[in-house]
């Protein structure tokens, strides 16, 4: 069982009765402006998409998609470790607007790298987002991503501006 204890968080693994927060959680409007694939319209798209992700759990191919849980057990977003290919993976994370700028997300992602990049035995791991995605940049740079681009690229399967980041071990925190 996956499992990562922070001060204030836990990441565990998806379980079936989290779909309706995962449903409540994906319809924030900066999810559907940053990442619209991962809007839920419904608890029956989330329950599925969490029964894809729990089959994930046991293999080596990925996605690897855990729920970032407060302590009390609500759920408030997610961490992510998704295959690009060629061996190289990419961290993804959103928490629910309720949640945001109290350093929830920065804590899960800084929590969340050093165990996955174990499992995965991998050194390097790429972040990308829109560049108008403020919070998102803020999170990679407060955990110790650089960034190597900043310009048009392909993100969402349209050309958009994009910010291109990388994380190693080696590099120092914020």
């Amino acid at each position: 069982m996956f499992f990562i204890e922070t001060e204030r968080l836990n990441i565990t693994e998806f379980a079936p009765d989290m779909a309706q927060a995962v449903h409540e959680n994906s319809l924030d409007e900066d999810n559907r402006r940053f990442v619209p694939d991962e809007v839920f319209e419904t608890v029956e798209d989330a329950a599925e998409t969490i029964e894809f992700l729990m089959s994930r759990y046991g293999g080596d191919e990925g996605p690897f998609v855990y729920p970032v849980l407060l302590k009390d057990g609500s759920n408030i977003g997610y961490v992510q470790a998704v295959p690009l290919g060629d061996g190289v993976w990419e961290i993804g994370y959103h928490i629910a607007v309720l949640y945001t700028k109290k350093g929830y997300c920065t804590e899960a992602v800084r929590a969340f790298l050093p165990v996955m990049m174990e499992r995965l035995n991998i050194n390097k791991v790429e972040g990308v987002c829109l560049a108008d995605n403020i919070a998102s940049r803020k999170v990679m740079e407060k955990c110790g991503f650089v960034k190597e681009f900043e310009g048009e690229g392909d993100y969402q399967g349209a050309r958009r501006e994009i910010c291109r980041y990388w994380f190693t071990p080696e590099t120092p925190e914020k």
